[in-house]
């Protein structure tokens, strides 16, 4: 392993007693929330869009401009577990809560559960 490798495995390992910091208190946050739909959907909004921010802005910034830092790049993220991706809900797996026989609420507009599917 090279110097700079080292370095950077450094600064990584340093890091991470702050990236868990900030996962436990978002995880904290989530609990504290567990049973508001409204503030738990706000968590994910702020989520989905620090990490557009950050993949869009400061991460492509910082890619690589060699084809050695490119290759040790792609080779941390096959061995670190792949690409980072924020799954969003479907909206069939949220109908899926709702009985077949509720009727919708009456803001809803013109769409139906049918139409949905």
């Amino acid at each position: 392993m090279d110097c700079m490798n080292r370095d950077t495995d450094l600064e990584l390992g340093q890091l991470q007693p702050e990236l868990q910091a900030i996962a436990s208190s978002v995880l904290a946050v989530a609990h504290t929330q567990q049973n508001n739909t409204l503030a738990l959907l706000a968590l994910l909004r702020t989520l989905e869009r620090l990490h557009r921010e950050i993949c869009c802005g400061l991460f492509q910034t910082s890619l690589p401009d060699n084809r050695q830092d490119l290759y040790a790049l792609l080779k941390d993220i096959e061995e670190e577990g792949g690409w980072p991706y924020i799954d969003r809900m479907k909206l069939r797996s949220l109908l899926a809560n709702l009985p077949d026989d509720s009727p919708p609420p009456e803001n809803s507009g013109s769409l139906t559960q049918t139409e949905l599917k």
